[in-house]
Protein backbone atom coordinates (compact mmCIF):
# COMPACT_ATOMS: atom_id res chain seq x y z
CA UNK A 1 0.00 0.00 0.00
CA UNK A 2 2.90 2.14 1.09
CA UNK A 3 3.95 1.97 -2.49
CA UNK A 4 0.90 2.51 -4.11
CA UNK A 5 0.29 5.82 -1.94
CA UNK A 6 4.15 7.27 -3.11
CA UNK A 7 2.92 6.44 -7.05
CA UNK A 8 -0.11 8.44 -6.14
CA UNK A 9 1.51 11.54 -4.94
CA UNK A 10 4.28 11.67 -7.79
CA UNK A 11 1.16 11.63 -9.98
CA UNK A 12 -0.45 14.44 -8.22
CA UNK A 13 2.98 16.19 -8.16
CA UNK A 14 3.99 15.47 -11.40
CA UNK A 15 0.74 17.08 -12.66
CA UNK A 16 0.99 19.86 -10.37
CA UNK A 17 3.93 21.12 -12.01
CA UNK A 18 3.33 20.52 -15.57
CA UNK A 19 -0.03 22.24 -15.69
CA UNK A 20 1.33 25.08 -13.77
CA UNK A 21 4.16 25.51 -16.65
CA UNK A 22 1.84 25.68 -19.29
CA UNK A 23 -0.47 28.25 -17.38
CA UNK A 24 2.25 30.55 -17.28
CA UNK A 25 1.85 32.98 -20.11
CA UNK A 26 -1.71 32.07 -20.78
CA UNK A 27 -5.28 33.52 -20.18
CA UNK A 28 -6.97 31.62 -17.17
CA UNK A 29 -9.57 29.64 -18.00
CA UNK A 30 -13.12 30.12 -16.16
CA UNK A 31 -12.14 32.98 -14.16
CA UNK A 32 -15.51 33.28 -12.69
CA UNK A 33 -15.80 29.97 -11.75
CA UNK A 34 -15.94 30.26 -7.84
CA UNK A 35 -18.14 33.44 -7.88
CA UNK A 36 -20.88 31.26 -7.76
CA UNK A 37 -21.80 29.63 -3.98
CA UNK A 38 -23.07 26.33 -5.39
CA UNK A 39 -21.76 24.04 -7.87
CA UNK A 40 -22.16 19.89 -8.61
CA UNK A 41 -20.61 17.65 -10.57
CA UNK A 42 -19.11 13.90 -10.60
CA UNK A 43 -16.14 11.82 -9.71
CA UNK A 44 -14.76 8.25 -10.82
CA UNK A 45 -12.18 6.88 -8.62
CA UNK A 46 -9.83 3.68 -7.30
CA UNK A 47 -9.92 1.93 -4.02
CA UNK A 48 -8.03 0.04 -2.01
CA UNK A 49 -9.28 -1.36 1.50
CA UNK A 50 -8.06 -3.49 4.26
CA UNK A 51 -8.48 -3.80 7.68
CA UNK A 52 -6.97 -2.88 10.47
CA UNK A 53 -6.93 -6.10 12.92
CA UNK A 54 -6.58 -6.73 16.57
CA UNK A 55 -6.11 -9.97 17.86
CA UNK A 56 -6.71 -11.39 21.02
CA UNK A 57 -3.17 -12.64 23.35
CA UNK A 58 -1.76 -15.67 21.45
CA UNK A 59 -2.61 -17.64 24.77
CA UNK A 60 -5.95 -17.04 24.78
CA UNK A 61 -5.93 -18.32 20.33
CA UNK A 62 -8.57 -21.01 19.93
CA UNK A 63 -7.78 -24.31 18.67
CA UNK A 64 -9.89 -26.20 16.32
CA UNK A 65 -9.92 -30.12 15.12
CA UNK A 66 -8.79 -30.57 11.00
CA UNK A 67 -9.00 -34.06 9.96
CA UNK A 68 -9.15 -35.25 13.64
CA UNK A 69 -5.31 -33.13 14.22
CA UNK A 70 -5.89 -30.03 17.03
CA UNK A 71 -4.49 -26.54 15.33
CA UNK A 72 -3.85 -23.57 16.57
CA UNK A 73 -4.00 -19.76 15.06
CA UNK A 74 0.15 -18.79 14.19
CA UNK A 75 -0.66 -15.53 12.38
CA UNK A 76 -3.40 -13.25 10.85
CA UNK A 77 -2.90 -10.60 8.62
CA UNK A 78 -5.03 -9.27 5.97
CA UNK A 79 -4.54 -8.51 2.35
CA UNK A 80 -6.55 -5.48 0.21
CA UNK A 81 -7.70 -5.61 -3.42
CA UNK A 82 -8.28 -2.93 -5.92
CA UNK A 83 -12.07 -1.52 -6.16
CA UNK A 84 -13.67 1.40 -7.82
CA UNK A 85 -16.79 4.19 -6.99
CA UNK A 86 -18.77 6.02 -8.43
CA UNK A 87 -20.23 9.52 -7.05
CA UNK A 88 -21.31 12.73 -6.85
CA UNK A 89 -20.01 16.66 -5.72
CA UNK A 90 -22.37 19.11 -3.99
CA UNK A 91 -19.44 21.66 -3.42
CA UNK A 92 -20.82 24.56 -1.25
CA UNK A 93 -18.95 27.92 -1.11
CA UNK A 94 -18.47 29.04 2.64
CA UNK A 95 -15.71 31.61 2.28
CA UNK A 96 -13.18 32.77 -0.63
CA UNK A 97 -11.45 30.03 -0.17
CA UNK A 98 -13.53 27.59 1.63
CA UNK A 99 -15.82 24.80 0.55
CA UNK A 100 -17.71 22.60 2.30
CA UNK A 101 -18.03 19.38 -0.12
CA UNK A 102 -21.05 16.68 0.11
CA UNK A 103 -19.73 13.67 -2.21
CA UNK A 104 -22.23 10.46 -1.47
CA UNK A 105 -21.01 7.66 -4.15
CA UNK A 106 -21.19 4.03 -4.24
CA UNK A 107 -17.53 1.54 -3.82
CA UNK A 108 -16.81 -1.78 -5.14
CA UNK A 109 -14.67 -3.34 -2.51
CA UNK A 110 -12.57 -6.31 -1.50
CA UNK A 111 -10.61 -7.40 1.14
CA UNK A 112 -9.26 -10.76 2.81
CA UNK A 113 -8.40 -12.05 6.42
CA UNK A 114 -5.17 -14.39 5.95
CA UNK A 115 -5.11 -17.03 8.60
CA UNK A 116 -2.08 -19.09 8.92
CA UNK A 117 -2.76 -22.45 11.19
CA UNK A 118 0.09 -24.79 13.11
CA UNK A 119 -0.57 -28.12 14.94
CA UNK A 120 0.74 -28.28 18.36
CA UNK A 121 3.74 -30.51 16.83
CA UNK A 122 4.58 -27.53 14.38
CA UNK A 123 5.09 -29.66 11.34
CA UNK A 124 2.01 -29.43 9.61
CA UNK A 125 1.01 -25.66 8.51
CA UNK A 126 -2.47 -24.86 7.00
CA UNK A 127 -3.91 -21.72 5.23
CA UNK A 128 -7.37 -19.92 5.29
CA UNK A 129 -8.44 -17.18 3.09
CA UNK A 130 -11.46 -15.70 4.24
CA UNK A 131 -12.72 -13.06 1.44
CA UNK A 132 -14.85 -10.45 2.12
CA UNK A 133 -16.53 -8.01 -0.62
CA UNK A 134 -18.45 -5.50 -0.04
CA UNK A 135 -20.81 -2.78 -2.06
CA UNK A 136 -20.64 0.25 0.29
CA UNK A 137 -23.02 3.35 0.14
CA UNK A 138 -20.75 6.02 1.41
CA UNK A 139 -21.79 9.90 2.73
CA UNK A 140 -19.04 11.89 3.25
CA UNK A 141 -18.87 15.92 4.41
CA UNK A 142 -16.14 17.47 3.87
CA UNK A 143 -14.07 20.94 4.95
CA UNK A 144 -11.91 21.71 1.47
CA UNK A 145 -9.41 24.15 2.08
CA UNK A 146 -8.20 25.51 -1.31
CA UNK A 147 -4.97 27.77 -2.28
CA UNK A 148 -5.42 31.03 -4.30
CA UNK A 149 -5.38 29.90 -7.78
CA UNK A 150 -1.83 29.83 -9.81
CA UNK A 151 -3.25 30.13 -13.34
CA UNK A 152 -5.04 27.29 -14.14
CA UNK A 153 -3.79 25.37 -10.98
CA UNK A 154 -4.62 25.24 -7.43
CA UNK A 155 -4.33 23.07 -4.83
CA UNK A 156 -6.13 22.02 -1.77
CA UNK A 157 -6.68 20.25 1.44
CA UNK A 158 -9.63 18.48 2.56
CA UNK A 159 -10.47 16.83 5.76
CA UNK A 160 -13.93 15.48 7.84
CA UNK A 161 -16.15 12.29 8.12
CA UNK A 162 -19.17 10.56 6.94
CA UNK A 163 -20.87 7.52 7.15
CA UNK A 164 -21.24 4.07 4.88
CA UNK A 165 -23.94 1.21 4.91
CA UNK A 166 -22.56 -2.02 3.43
CA UNK A 167 -25.51 -3.55 1.45
CA UNK A 168 -23.44 -6.97 1.25
CA UNK A 169 -23.11 -6.96 4.86
CA UNK A 170 -26.12 -9.45 5.06
CA UNK A 171 -24.96 -12.09 2.63
CA UNK A 172 -21.38 -12.46 4.09
CA UNK A 173 -22.43 -12.60 7.49
CA UNK A 174 -24.54 -15.71 7.12
CA UNK A 175 -22.85 -18.53 9.07
CA UNK A 176 -22.38 -21.70 6.98
CA UNK A 177 -24.64 -23.82 9.73
CA UNK A 178 -21.96 -25.99 10.61
CA UNK A 179 -21.16 -27.26 14.39
CA UNK A 180 -19.49 -24.22 16.30
CA UNK A 181 -16.03 -23.71 16.88
CA UNK A 182 -14.72 -26.22 15.00
CA UNK A 183 -16.31 -25.01 11.65
CA UNK A 184 -13.46 -24.14 9.30
CA UNK A 185 -16.04 -23.25 6.90
CA UNK A 186 -18.12 -20.42 8.51
CA UNK A 187 -17.19 -16.57 7.28
CA UNK A 188 -16.06 -13.75 9.29
CA UNK A 189 -19.23 -11.52 10.42
CA UNK A 190 -19.03 -7.67 10.08
CA UNK A 191 -21.78 -5.37 10.84
CA UNK A 192 -23.13 -3.11 8.27
CA UNK A 193 -22.66 0.76 9.58
CA UNK A 194 -19.31 2.48 10.11
CA UNK A 195 -18.60 5.63 10.81
CA UNK A 196 -15.21 7.38 8.94
CA UNK A 197 -12.88 10.28 9.44
CA UNK A 198 -10.96 11.59 6.11
CA UNK A 199 -8.30 13.47 5.18
CA UNK A 200 -6.50 14.04 2.51
CA UNK A 201 -4.95 16.79 -0.80
CA UNK A 202 -5.58 17.11 -4.47
CA UNK A 203 -4.98 19.52 -7.10
CA UNK A 204 -7.27 21.32 -9.29
CA UNK A 205 -7.05 22.08 -13.13
CA UNK A 206 -9.09 24.54 -14.99
CA UNK A 207 -9.85 24.21 -18.38
CA UNK A 208 -12.01 25.37 -21.06
CA UNK A 209 -15.09 23.80 -19.93
CA UNK A 210 -14.81 22.09 -16.56
CA UNK A 211 -12.44 21.44 -13.66
CA UNK A 212 -11.03 18.72 -13.69
CA UNK A 213 -9.50 17.37 -10.11
CA UNK A 214 -7.30 14.83 -9.07
CA UNK A 215 -7.66 13.63 -5.28
CA UNK A 216 -5.66 11.13 -2.45
CA UNK A 217 -7.94 10.59 0.53
CA UNK A 218 -7.77 7.81 3.30
CA UNK A 219 -10.84 7.11 5.26
CA UNK A 220 -10.13 5.48 8.73
CA UNK A 221 -13.07 3.54 10.08
CA UNK A 222 -13.99 4.25 13.93
CA UNK A 223 -16.64 1.16 14.72
CA UNK A 224 -15.39 -2.08 15.70
CA UNK A 225 -16.78 -4.33 12.66
CA UNK A 226 -16.85 -7.47 13.81
CA UNK A 227 -19.70 -9.39 14.88
CA UNK A 228 -19.55 -12.17 17.49
CA UNK A 229 -19.10 -15.69 15.44
CA UNK A 230 -18.38 -19.21 17.56
CA UNK A 231 -15.49 -20.17 15.27
CA UNK A 232 -11.40 -20.02 15.44
CA UNK A 233 -11.77 -17.42 12.57
CA UNK A 234 -13.94 -15.00 14.46
CA UNK A 235 -12.78 -16.04 18.19
CA UNK A 236 -9.42 -15.16 17.55
CA UNK A 237 -10.20 -11.61 16.92
CA UNK A 238 -10.98 -8.74 18.97
CA UNK A 239 -11.36 -5.58 16.88
CA UNK A 240 -11.23 -5.25 13.40
CA UNK A 241 -11.98 -1.39 11.64
CA UNK A 242 -11.94 -0.55 7.78
CA UNK A 243 -9.42 1.70 5.80
CA UNK A 244 -10.11 3.06 2.55
CA UNK A 245 -7.44 5.06 0.12
CA UNK A 246 -8.58 6.81 -2.27
CA UNK A 247 -7.58 8.57 -5.62
CA UNK A 248 -10.47 10.45 -7.07
CA UNK A 249 -10.72 12.40 -10.41
CA UNK A 250 -13.40 14.59 -10.23
CA UNK A 251 -15.24 16.66 -13.31
CA UNK A 252 -16.80 19.89 -11.82
CA UNK A 253 -18.89 22.60 -14.00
Amino acid sequence: MIKKLLTYCFVILFGKFSFAQQSEGSSANLPKFYKNKLHFGFSIAYNNTDFRVHTVKNSAFPDTLIGGVKYGIKSIYTKSDPGFALGIICDVRLHEYIRLRFTPNISFASRSLQYTLENDKRDSVKKFAKSVESTFLIFPLEAKLQSKRLGNFGAYVIGGGGYTLDLASRKKGQPSGGSGANEIEDAVRLKRDDFFYSGGAGTDFYLKYFKLGLELKLLMGTRNLLQSGNNIFSNSLQKVNSRMVIFSITFEG
